[in-house]
């Protein structure tokens, strides 16, 4: 992100001028041009928007339209958006990419929070502004993956008349618990707290002014993270923009693609089970990525069946996607745990929908030994002292339910654990599992982590599937209640959507622990729990197994195309791999109890108009005599190396808690040529809800 300090009387470009900003080639290939323009809001706002072109575009011409609608500013992302969209200009669009209101080279204050009125409002009346351009077809299709492929499924519970078809790539639909803010209902914090509102806060490049309306529209603005730490159980604010529950609403098509390791996925199964309009999904072995340039591998060329998705809704033609079975799953065969995993072995399979019609839920019984069998139990109580800082070695903040883990048998040292015997022959699951629990604890808040896993014959713990259960929620997530102490409750916890083929001689693993920490943000009690065994409710874990069968017919996808370069965009440091600050530094002090995990991330674009730097560091800090008192804190700097000025914007981040309260402290400033230019500081405390 750049800025420079406004010159006197300067003019945003007309609202409807489309500008020929540049035109870029590969070596060999088609030409793609890109203009800029500004699309209108009643208010006066105009809205920045980039148009790619298909090659050799006839401008008199009418092209359906594809839009990506996003706050993650479209001038740094040319490069990324140059590539992605190369595919779909070869086949006949043009690709919208339009900044959200407040955010890049958009006008306007920034918006309050994610997928607002304000910026779905605006979204409405996007799609209409580009369905009524004489380039245009006046049919619109939508895409994005994460924040794009939220709200084009929001767009689509509004159902505009032009917006004919969508594709939402690793997207959910239930804000509450299954975004960032409070996974499985309990407060999750990672880099995106630190990152997201000071990106927000940039003024748009390559001039980067900094004058009084960028510091009342942006700067001043206070984080978006205080309205959702205001939000701590379910209700009408997560409600706004949830297709969960009202799936009814949904008129237009849609296309949904997910991937295993990445925590929008569950999403999946209910599109299919519930939404009436037409609906296709694809799930492969990925984590937060485009499945064409995805990690791990194997890829494919997601494009091409979004294509033929929008050719089918957007230009009429029988593409034959809709003869296809429903749902396309690429099924996982057991890998050790390993981080650094680069190819995921398994095999693609057609499924006609959902649920799948040949699945034997078969029930495995946690014993009174801690094995896990098929036959009922003998009853049995089983105790669990709470550990807050467990799960510091399991996988960090950003694994969301996702990610590739590390080895789990560090988080089973703190959980009640129940192996099966050895596995006769191999048995696949697909679904998600369900968890039956009968517990207690001795104190008013309490949560409860359920995870399965394969266990090799060389003892090597991979995990397969988990989920987390807040104890006050047993009766409402929007009413929550304090747990009685010593009374027990039942619970069924839905772990999160997984495929896995456990293989002969493996054994499953079915854990339970209080805590997996820094996921989820630690109770502040200090508890014993117990877990009940037998009986009509003892615990037990409801799999969804396949049945072995015959062939199996396939997906035929492709491979993923070569895409273009845009000239004068440059990565000089990637940074971590996954773009996120990853846990590299672990301590604990037996003596109090202290125990801690630092994360760094760092690196470099080169942009035509200069360099930016980002650094970042978190540190996340709880105590397993006092959970209590539990933090987060953290730096995170963009420095903007322009022509003529150096622009340092910083921000850092004070999350902690104690037994009754949060408190949330960002400090914001920027610097120009080492000079203080400006800042602002934010400080509330905000009290626990059932958290």
């Amino acid at each position: 992100m750049k800025y420079r300090l406004a010159p006197a009387g300067r003019l945003a470009v007309a609202a409807t001028v489309v500008l020929l900003l540049v035109a870029c080639t590969r070596s060999e290939g088609p030409r793609y041009d890109i203009t800029e323009g500004r699309i209108p809001m009643p208010d006066g706002v105009t809205l920045a928007a980039d148009f790619y072109w298909p090659p050799g575009a006839d401008r008199s011409a009418r092209y359906p339209v594809l839009l990506e609608y996003l706050p993650y500013r479209k001038d740094e992302s040319r490069s990324r958006n140059y590539s992605l969209y190369s595919y779909f200009l070869e086949h006949g669009y043009v690709v919208a990419r339009v900044d959200i209101r407040g955010t890049g080279n958009s006008g306007g204050t920034t918006i309050p929070y994610e997928y607002s009125d304000i910026e779905l409002d605006d979204g409405e009346r996007v799609i209409d502004w580009l369905a009524k351009q004489r380039w245009s077809t006046g049919k619109v299709g939508m895409f994005g993956i994460s924040w794009g492929g939220f709200n084009s499924i929001q767009m689509a519970l509004r159902n505009p008349s032009a917006l004919k078809a969508f594709v939402a790539v690793m997207a959910t639909d239930y804000l509450y618990a299954e975004d960032v803010h409070y996974i499985d209902g309990i407060i999750h914090t990672d880099s995106w707290m630190m990152s997201h509102d000071l990106y927000n806060a940039l003024p748009g490049a390559p001039d980067f002014v900094l004058d009084d309306a960028w510091a009342k529209q942006r700067f001043d603005v206070q984080p978006s993270v205080y309205a959702y730490m205001r939000q701590q159980r379910d209700g009408p604010f997560w409600d706004r923009a949830s297709a969960r529950g009202q799936y009814d609403k949904i008129r237009i098509p849609g296309y949904h693609i997910g991937g295993w390791y990445d925590g929008y996925r569950n999403s999946l199964p209910r599109m299919l089970e519930n939404v009436e309009a037409p609906v296709k999904a694809m799930i492969g072995p990925w984590d937060h990525y485009f499945p064409h340039n995805a990690w791990p591998e194997p890829r494919v060329e997601w494009r091409r069946e979004a294509v033929r998705w929008f050719d089918h809704w957007l230009k009429g033609q029988d593409t034959g996607i809709l003869d296809e079975p429903a749902l396309a799953v690429y099924v996982r065969d057991w890998t050790p745990p390993d981080p650094a995993l680069e190819h995921v072995p398994g095999h693609w399979r057609w499924e006609d929908g959902w649920p799948i019609g040949r699945t034997d839920y078969q029930e495995w019984y946690a014993q009174p030994d801690h094995g896990l069998a098929r036959r009922t139990a003998d009853e049995a109580m089983h105790p669990l002292t709470y550990r807050p800082s467990s799960g510091l070695e399991g996988g960090g903040p950003t694994m969301w339910w996702g990610s590739v883990t590390p080895d789990q048998q560090p988080m089973d040292d703190d959980s009640l654990v129940y192996d099966s015997a050895p596995l006769e022959g191999p048995l696949e699951i697909l679904g998600r599992p369900v968890a039956r629990i009968t517990v207690s604890a001795d104190a008013p808040r309490a949560n409860w982590v359920v995870r399965i896993s394969d266990v090799s014959p060389d003892g090597q713990v991979t995990q397969v599937a988990g989920a987390a259960f807040n104890g006050t929620h047993r009766n409402s997530a929007r009413a929550p209640e304090d747990i009685v102490p010593g009374e027990p409750f039942t619970a069924d916890v839905d772990l999160h959507f997984t495929s896995w083929v456990f293989p002969q001689g493996h054994r499953i693993r079915f854990a339970i622990s209080n805590a997996q920490w820094p996921m989820l943000w630690p109770t502040p009690y200090s508890t014993e729990t117990s877990l009940a065994i037998g009986g009509n409710d003892g615990a037990r874990i409801t799999l969804p197994v396949i049945p072995p069968a015959g062939a199996e017919p396939s997906p035929a996808f492709a491979d993923p195309q070569s895409d273009p370069v845009l000239p004068g965009y440059e990565t000089i440091d990637a940074g971590n791999i996954t773009g996120y600050a990853a846990i590299s530094e672990i301590e604990r002090d037996p003596d109090t109890g202290e125990a801690w995990g630092v994360a760094t991330n760092f690196g470099a674009t080169r942009y035509p108009w200069g360099i930016e730097r980002y650094e970042e560091e978190i540190e996340h800090r709880t105590s397993d005599m006092n959970p209590a008192v539990t933090s987060v804190t953290g730096r995170y700097k963009l420095t903007e190396e322009l022509d003529d000025r150096t622009l340092e914007f910083e921000q850092t981040v004070e999350f902690s808690s104690d037994e009754k309260n949060f408190r949330l402290r960002f400090h914001r400033w920027v610097d120009v040529d080492g000079e203080r230019f400006r800042e602002k500081s934010w400080d509330e405390v905000i009290p626990r809800d059932f958290q």
